[in-house]
Parts: structure tokens; C-alpha cells; sequence
């Protein structure tokens, strides 16, 4: 009784408000300023390579009526994982073991491309008559430059390359930002269900679960119903993690306006 009513206390209830209330503020305002993250990842797929075999005879790959000995198509995505929108920011792609051919560029879920920097156009301009220079040529076989003039939360650039790599191995593409208080981070492509990645919301359906099943193991007496419920959770464990991760998404983004 007398733990009851030191909990009924209205002084105590006034403290604890308080401090939930400032524990709810802290949290909100860490989320809200949240550093900027660009997350990012490339995949590669083989295009051609040439090669000589005495049954199916001598195959040949070229770009441009000119030979390529290892020609892939990559693809950069990068996406502002962050909760702030940005302006004018600066990207850099770039590589040490291959030739950047041709490029497209696309900004997801719009009709609009993103162009080359005014910095890095000025570094490839050719005067009318003249040829470009080898250092012109090296710059432009290994690395470009971009300008993003608005760059949203939740957006995606893709960037697409045909390249001539320098061996057969998989070629490598980098990239970097220019613009304070936001962090680049490299990801490594994985398999998505529903927008998330399965790995993700694998663990998240796992934990789910295992917070689950106390409450059945406490109030269902079948041990039969416990193991068929359990099996057949562990078959579509991810679903609830997609829609657990979804939900905190659609939070956050509430959160952050």
C-alpha cells in the first residue's frame, strides 16, 4: 500500500512528467538535428570481353568502331538518408583502374538529369581548333564531378557508366560529397523485400518474435499451438520487420517535418 501511494504522490508524478518531457524533447531535437548521411552503393555487370577459342572461334568487343578488352556497365546509386534537404551540392565520382566512357544520369522519380560542375566543365574546355590535352583526358577517364541543385530527403541519384576497366576483375567507382556536416558512406548492395533490405528486416522480424512469444508461452497451454505458431512466424518473419521498419521510417519523417 505504501508503494501505491508513494506512486499516487502528486509531487512525484510532477518529477517524473518533467523529466519524460525532457527526455522526449532531447530525443526529438537528436533526431531532428541528425548529422547528414548519403548512403551509396555501385553494381557492376559485364558488358564484353574479347576472346579466342579454337571450337567457337575469336570473339571481339569495341566501342565507338574502336576495341575494349573489359567493358562494363556500373551503376552508382546514392540516396540523402538524412532528414534535411540540401542545396546545391557538389558530387564526385571517380576511379583508378578504369576508363569512364559515357554517362547518363537520372534524379529517381522525376524527369530531371543532374549536369556536370561549372568547376569540372571548366577543366575540360576545349577552344575551338585544339585537341584536348592528355591531362584533359585523364581527368575526364577517371573521375566527374556533378552539381545537385536540390537534393531532398528520401531521393535517389542514379548514375550510369560504360566503362573499360583494366583487367578482368571488377572494376571499383567512388564516390564523395562536398557540402559541410554531411557524411558519405559506402553500402554494399543487398536484396530488397518491399523496399527494405531482407537482411534488415529479417533481424527486426526476429526480435519482434522473440518479444511475441512470451506472452504465448505464458497464457497458451498447447505446446502444439506454440510450435505451429512459432514455424509458421519464422516463415514470413520479414513481413513484420518491412512493416516495422516502415513505421519508423514514416515516424521519423513526421518527426523531421
Amino acid at each position: 500500500m505504501e508503494f501505491i501511494e508513494l506512486i499516487r504522490n502528486e509531487y512525484l508524478s510532477i518529477v517524473f512528467g518533467g523529466l519524460a518531457g525532457i527526455g522526449t524533447a532531447w530525443l526529438t531535437q537528436r533526431v531532428l538535428n541528425k548529422r547528414g548521411l548519403f548512403g551509396y552503393y555501385v553494381t557492376h555487370n559485364r558488358v564484353g570481353m574479347p576472346s579466342k577459342d579454337s571450337i567457337f572461334g575469336n570473339v571481339s568487343v569495341t566501342w565507338n568502331d574502336n576495341p575494349v578488352d573489359h567493358l562494363f556497365l556500373s551503376t552508382i546509386e546514392l540516396k540523402n538518408e538524412s532528414l534535411n534537404d540540401y542545396e546545391n551540392v557538389v558530387i564526385q565520382t571517380y576511379t583508378s583502374d578504369t576508363r569512364l566512357l559515357t554517362e547518363s544520369t537520372h534524379l529517381l522519380d522525376s524527369p530531371n538529369m543532374i549536369e556536370w560542375s561549372e568547376n569540372y566543365r571548366s577543366k575540360l574546355h576545349v577552344e575551338p581548333g585544339n585537341s584536348p590535352t592528355d591531362a584533359q583526358q585523364n581527368i575526364y577517364n577517371g573521375q566527374r564531378e556533378y552539381l545537385i541543385p536540390v537534393f531532398n530527403r528520401g531521393q535517389v541519384v542514379r548514375i550510369n557508366y560504360l566503362n573499360a576497366a583494366n583487367s578482368e576483375k571488377i572494376p571499383n567507382l567512388w564516390l564523395s560529397a562536398t557540402i559541410k556536416g554531411v557524411k558519405v558512406k559506402f553500402r554494399v548492395p543487398k536484396n530488397q523485400i518491399f523496399g527494405v533490405p531482407q537482411p534488415l528486416a529479417g533481424i527486426v522480424g526476429a526480435v519482434f518474435g522473440l518479444i511475441g512469444i512470451i506472452p504465448l508461452v505464458l497464457y497458451v497451454e498447447s505446446s502444439w499451438a506454440i510450435a505451429f505458431v512459432v514455424y509458421f512466424y519464422g516463415l514470413v518473419a520479414q513481413l513484420p520487420g518491412v512493416a516495422l521498419i516502415k513505421l519508423y521510417r514514416k515516424a521519423r519523417e513526421l518527426i523531421g517535418g
